[in-house]
């Protein structure tokens, strides 16, 4: 596979005047020498240098915190890309550093900065995190929810007095019945508040799952299939 994809780069090098063309796949950057994350590209990327591409923007929890970047590639999306899973979005996975929590200027300021360089469709743009990032979900989509078509929060708990900041955007809430780590109650007063002000909102609640409800979520197509149908809507420009 590595070979066959040399091959590409290298016949899309001459075709387009040898400019460089981004790695596909997988691969660790840094944002101005402060924050660490995973980019990911779909394989045909690079095939049609129009073509825009959705974008997921996923927040690990409070394990994966710290200077090691191999450590967010522990669970979801990250994972799953590792192990060769073809998704078709860009995914970010930034890593928080460690003893701090996430912070929303800094979520910001990625995402200006991966939208600067890769061809991202704005209008699809989501927002995925789990535990410390399903907090982390709620947090950054009150503070900027234009910029987001939709929301992922798993097994993580909000501040029920954004709802109304968030009522024009799709959301699909995940919980563990039995999660003793983040009570289940704090994705259900999330979602009470969100269908008091009109939000078109969802829960599942896992019956038998604890605290990871997150692996289930990430490996079932539904979710991503429900994904990609989401797109920002004309008034949240």
């Amino acid at each position: 596979m590595k070979h066959i994809r040399f091959l590409l780069a290298a016949t899309l090098c001459i075709v387009v005047g040898c400019q460089t063309l981004p790695q596909v796949g997988q691969t660790p950057q840094q944002l101005n020498h402060t924050l660490n994350y995973w980019r990911y590209l779909p394989d045909d990327y690079n095939q049609n240098r129009r073509q825009q591409w959705p974008l997921m923007l996923f927040l690990h929890g409070a394990g994966e915190r710290g200077t090691n970047i191999a450590a967010v590639l522990k669970h979801g999306p990250p994972k799953l890309a590792h192990e060769g899973k073809q998704f078709p979005f860009i995914i970010v996975s930034p890593q928080c550093p460690t003893n701090q929590w996430w912070s929303a200027p800094t979520l910001n300021r990625l995402l200006d900065d991966v939208i600067a360089r890769y061809r991202v469709d704005k209008d699809r743009v989501y927002l995925t995190g789990l535990s410390m990032g399903g907090y982390g979900t709620w947090t950054l989509a009150g503070t900027n929810p234009e910029r987001f078509a939709a929301l992922a929060p798993i097994c993580g708990g909000g501040d029920p007095a954004i709802a109304t900041q968030l009522r024009h955007l799709p959301i699909w809430v995940f919980h563990g019945a039995k999660d003793k780590a983040v009570p289940v109650r704090k994705s259900i007063e999330m979602v009470d508040a969100l269908k008091a002000a009109g939000a078109d909102v969802k829960l599942t609640v896992y019956p038998d799952a604890e605290h990871d409800s997150w692996t289930r979520t990430y490996e079932n197509p539904a979710f991503y299939d429900w994904l990609l149908r989401q797109r920002r809507g004309p008034g949240t420009r």
